[in-house]
C-alpha cells in the first residue's frame, strides 16, 4: 500500500464549531471530554477531539481524522473498515488506529494514544481545548532534487514531528502559479534556494514558493533516519477508497476520456444503511437567503457530509433553484432546469423540474410564477417563513399581500427605491405582484385564498427531499445534456471549470462527485463532464453548482481543496450519520 498522499486531493478546512455541538451529551460516559480546538505546541487550530475512558480504564485520546491529515500530517490509507483506519507517519508499514464516531456521527476520532506513547506527546485537555505538545525537533539538512515527474524536497529531522500544508491556492484555468506554504514543527539553518522564501522560528520551519496550475505536492515519510518527503508531481494522483462510516464510502480516482485525465472525489451512499440520511442544506432553519462556506453549512446543521448543490443569485444571496426537504418547498424551481429527487430508500428521480402552482380567490385562480427565489420576474411571487421573518422589495414598485390564516390581511405599495422589510407572518406568507396589477383586485382584505402545488413532471411528487440546478447530464444510463434546453447562456458547454453533480447508481447507491482540474489543464468541459459522471456508473445524474463553488465535505475538512480556496455558498446537500449507542 503506497504511503504517498495528495495533499491537493485532501484539502485543509478546519473550521470552527460550536462548543454546544461538542459538548458531552448524556448518553456519553461522564469521564467522557470533547472539544473544538486544538492547540499544538502554542498555536490554536479548530478542531474536534475528545478524551474517553475504555473497558479497561485507560484514558483514551481521539482526534478527528481529517485534523490528523492536515495538522499533524498523517496519511490516510485504503479500508474497507470503518472502525478501522489505516495511517503512517514517519514509519514503513500502515498500522490501523482504532475509530470512534463522535454522538451526532459529524466526526470519527482516531484513537491516538499509541502515537502519544510512542512519540512522547504532552496531553492536556483545558476546557474545550486540547494542548499537544510534541518534544523539540530539528531539521538536520534539507535538499532539492529532480524526479522523472517533477521536483522534490527531502528534509531530514533528528526525530518525526508534524508537518502541514497551511496554504495551497487554485488555479482555475491550470495555467496560473499557485501559492504553497508548508509548515514544520522543528528548527534548523536551511540553506536558501530560489524562490523559496524560509521563515525560521522557535521549533517552527515554514516554507513558501510557487508552484505549477495543477503541479500536487505530494507527501511521503521514511523512518530510519526520520524523513520528510514532498515530490511536486503533474500526472496523476493515485486511487484510494475509505469505508468512512457503514454506508458512507470516500473514493479518489482518475477517469480518463481518451488520452483527458480526470482527477475526481466521491462520496458514495448506500441509503438504506441504518442511521443514515441525505437532506438538502440551506442558511438555517429561520432563514434560505445567506451565504456560507460549505463547512460553515455543514457545520451548522450538523452534517457528517456535504457537497454543494444549486445555484444562487450572490447579490440578492437567496437560491435560483429548487430546495425541497421533507416535503416542504423552501425554494421552488426556475426556467425547466434540472433537478434530482430522493428518498431514505434510495429510490431517485431526476428531470428538467418546473412547478405548477395556482393561488385560488374567490374571484379565479392566478399563477404564481416562483417561490423563496432570488430569481425576479413579472406576476406573483410566494414569500413563505422559509424566507425569512420579512422581505424587502426587489423591483422598482411592487404590492405586498400579507395572507395569514389562509385570508387576505393587507395589501400595500413598496418599492426598492424606499424599501422597507415587511414582515412574513408565520402562520401565513406573502404574495409580492409585480408588474401584475390587473390581479390586485382579487386580494381584498378578508378573501380567502387556497395555493395548489403540483410539480412538473409528476413523478417528482412522491420525493420528499429535491434539489435544482442543472443541466441534466445522464438519465436511465443516456446522455441528455442540453443546456439551451434549460436556458442557460450560451457557451457554457464548452467552458472548462471545475465541476459538481449528483446522481445514482443501477445499485441504488447515491453519489456525489466533485472534479476541479484536469491532469495538466483546465476542469471538464460540461459535455466531458456527462461522459465522466456516466463512467463512474451513474445511471442518473444532475449537474450541480461548478467553478468555484465546487466542494466536497467529510468530517470536518474539505476532501477534494484546500480550505483557502473555498468560497461562501447559498445550500448544499448534507449526509447525517447516526451511530449506534
Amino acid at each position: 500500500m503506497s504511503q504517498h498522499s495528495d495533499l491537493w486531493r485532501r484539502g485543509a478546512v478546519l473550521v470552527a464549531v460550536t462548543a454546544s455541538t461538542l459538548l458531552a451529551t448524556a448518553s456519553l460516559q461522564a469521564q467522557t471530554l470533547q472539544g473544538d480546538r486544538l492547540n499544538l505546541n502554542g498555536r490554536d487550530y479548530p478542531v474536534a477531539w475528545s478524551q474517553w475512558t475504555n473497558d479497561q480504564n485507560q484514558q483514551i485520546t481521539g482526534i478527528s481524522d481529517g485534523a490528523l491529515a492536515n495538522r499533524f500530517g498523517l496519511l490516510l490509507g485504503d479500508t474497507n473498515d470503518p472502525w478501522q483506519q489505516p495511517v503512517a507517519w514517519f514509519q514503513e508499514q500502515f498500522s490501523p488506529l482504532a475509530v470512534r464516531f463522535s454522538p451526532n456521527g459529524m466526526y470519527r476520532y482516531l484513537d491516538i494514544t499509541p502515537l502519544i506513547q510512542q512519540h512522547q506527546w504532552q496531553v492536556q485537555p483545558q476546557g474545550t481545548t486540547l494542548r499537544i505538545t510534541t518534544p523539540p525537533s530539528r531539521i538536520l539538512s534539507w535538499r532539492q532534487g529532480r524526479q522523472p515527474w517533477g521536483d522534490r524536497w527531502v528534509f531530514e529531522l533528528d526525530r518525526p514531528t508534524p508537518w502541514q500544508v497551511n496554504r495551497l491556492t487554485f488555479s482555475r484555468t491550470g495555467t496560473t502559479p499557485r501559492d504553497l506554504s508548508l509548515t514544520i514543527e522543528a528548527s534548523g539553518q536551511l540553506a536558501a534556494i530560489a524562490g523559496v522564501k524560509i521563515t525560521a522560528a522557535a521549533n517552527r520551519t515554514v516554507l513558501e514558493t510557487q508552484i505549477g496550475g495543477t503541479t500536487r505536492p505530494v507527501a511521503s515519510m521514511l523512518l530510519n533516519p526520520p524523513r520528510l518527503v514532498i515530490d511536486f508531481r503533474n500526472d496523476a494522483p493515485p486511487a484510494r477508497t475509505i469505508q468512512w462510516a457503514p454506508g458512507l464510502r470516500w473514493q479518489e480516482q482518475t477517469v480518463n476520456l481518451g488520452a483527458r485525465q480526470f482527477p475526481v472525489s466521491l462520496l458514495v451512499m448506500t441509503p438504506q444503511t441504518p442511521g443514515l440520511r441525505i437532506r438538502p442544506l440551506w442558511m438555517n432553519s429561520a432563514t434560505v437567503v445567506g451565504l456560507a462556506t460549505l463547512p460553515e453549512l455543514a457545520q451548522r446543521w450538523q452534517a457528517a457530509a456535504a457537497i454543494n448543490a444549486g445555484f444562487f443569485n450572490r447579490d440578492r444571496q437567496a437560491p435560483l433553484g429548487a430546495i425541497r426537504s421533507e416535503n416542504q418547498w423552501i425554494s421552488g424551481p426556475i426556467l425547466n432546469r434540472g433537478a434530482i429527487g430522493w428518498n431514505d430508500t434510495g429510490q431517485i428521480v431526476v428531470g428538467r423540474l418546473s412547478l405548477r402552482q395556482t393561488v385560488t380567490t374567490p374571484s379565479g385562480a392566478l399563477p404564481i410564477v416562483t417561490v423563496n427565489s432570488g430569481y425576479v420576474q413579472a406576476g406573483l411571487a410566494l414569500y413563505t417563513p422559509a424566507w425569512g421573518a420579512s422581505y424587502t422589495p426587489k423591483t422598482g414598485i411592487e404590492t405586498v399581500i400579507t395572507v395569514r390564516n389562509e385570508q387576505v390581511i393587507s395589501q400595500r405599495p413598496a418599492s426598492s427605491n424606499q424599501p422597507q422589510a415587511v414582515a412574513i407572518p408565520r402562520d401565513g406568507y406573502l404574495l409580492v405582484a409585480r408588474n401584475f396589477n390587473s390581479a390586485l383586485g382579487n386580494f381584498p382584505p378578508g378573501a380567502t385564498l387556497q395555493i395548489n402545488t403540483s410539480p412538473v413532471p409528476a413523478s417528482f411528487d412522491g420525493f420528499a427531499n429535491i434539489v435544482g440546478a442543472g443541466p441534466l447530464l445522464v438519465e436511465q444510463g443516456r446522455v441528455v445534456l442540453n443546456a439551451a434546453l434549460e436556458q442557460f447562456g450560451a457557451g457554457l458547454d464548452a467552458q472548462a471549470a471545475p465541476r459538481s453533480a449528483m446522481g445514482n447508481r443501477s445499485d441504488g447507491r447515491i453519489v456525489f462527485v466533485t472534479t476541479h482540474n484536469r491532469v495538466a489543464g483546465s476542469g471538464p468541459t460540461l459535455g466531458e463532464w456527462a461522459q465522466v459522471v456516466q463512467q463512474l456508473g451513474l445511471v442518473n445524474a444532475v449537474n450541480l453548482d461548478g467553478g468555484s463553488s465546487s466542494a466536497l465535505y467529510l468530517g470536518g475538512v474539505l476532501v477534494d481543496r484546500h480550505s483557502v480556496t473555498t468560497t461562501r455558498v447559498n445550500n448544499a446537500i448534507g449526509v447525517f450519520w447516526q451511530p449506534t449507542p
